[in-house]
């Protein structure tokens, strides 16, 4: 009933797992802090009990309800030459729409099932959202370490319900159907996937021009492959996304002058338009001043 009402609601995929402790991924989190992966996002350290734990998150957690839902599209900018954003900005910011429908998701379940006390997360806390979907079979997690699903490829967000009810849990992770590829880790101009499953966050593309605040290290100049905001280059080569197919959510559909900008638009970008165009998007989380410097950075 819950997964037939989250695809009514236009999730992609929905599994459901025992809200427990990740034994297996408490020393790998571990480990990648101590290694410095984090970069400058200092709040990666905090609250380390609780990304492991999301019965720290909502009183007498049972069970949590994974959702993917696709936001990839064949639409892309006009002028190859522009500074490039990734698929994901293209249209309203993700948190918005994700929160809503998962509002909408518990309230629906309150209503067939009776009172229930829950949570809806989509990047807003100390989740580990991968974990979580690898553990209700959504998927297994790639060498460019973002989840991967046969049917669907990689373009898609992850966010979760965790409820205080004891639901029935789906069983048998997917198994690793990467083989012998090394595509991604191959593709990425500044080597941020350091081996299977590990990327070096403080060396990723997407974090160099939304994470970061300071300038950038001049050691990347000419590497970032010309991405103003975010990157997609590990997901397009994955063949895995040939299955990828372009979603259905009219508040992802880009801004009607986003994919019209020429490279002089974006070089010339006044905080006006900036405003106008990225209104309800993501990549206000960069704001004017960051993306002029990530564009400047790029000439």
């Amino acid at each position: 009933m819950i997964k037939e009402e989250a695809k009514r609601l236009g999730f992609l995929s929905c599994g459901i797992s025992r809200a427990t402790f990740l034994e297996e991924e408490a020393p790998r989190l571990e480990k990648w802090l101590k290694g410095g992966m984090h970069g400058k996002m200092a709040y990666m350290e905090n609250h380390f009990d609780k990304r492991l734990d999301p019965r720290l998150l909502v009183d007498d957690a049972k069970s949590v309800i994974s959702l993917s839902l696709n936001y990839y599209t064949a639409q892309s900018q006009k002028d190859t030459n522009a500074p490039k954003i990734s698929k994901y900005a293209y249209g309203e910011d993700y948190h918005h729409v994700i929160k809503d429908k998962l509002k909408r998701l518990l309230s629906f379940m309150k209503a067939e099932i009776g009172e229930i006390g829950g949570r809806a997360f989509v990047d807003s806390a100390p989740v580990l959202d991968k974990a979580w979907a690898t553990r209700a079979g959504l998927g297994w997690i790639g060498k460019h370490s973002n989840l991967l699903n046969r049917q669907h490829g990689s373009f898609f967000f992850l966010c979760e319900l965790v409820v205080d009810i004891q639901l029935e849990y789906d069983v048998a992770p997917t198994k690793d159907y990467c083989g012998t590829c090394t595509k991604c880790i191959d593709a990425c101009p500044t080597e941020a996937i350091v081996g299977p499953k590990i990327v070096d966050g403080s060396k990723c593309i997407s974090y160099l021009t939304i994470e970061l605040k300071e300038e950038t290290p001049s050691y990347f100049k000419h590497k970032l492959d010309n991405w103003m905001f975010g990157c997609d280059i590990c997901q397009d080569v994955c063949p895995w996304n040939k299955f990828s197919k372009p979603h259905e959510e009219a508040a992802f559909t880009p801004h009607e002058s986003l994919l019209d900008m020429t490279k002089q638009d974006w070089e010339e970008l006044t905080e006006d338009t900036f405003k106008k165009v990225f209104k309800k998007s993501a990549v206000k989380r960069a704001k004017y001043e960051g993306l002029t410097r990530n564009i400047k950075f790029l000439s």
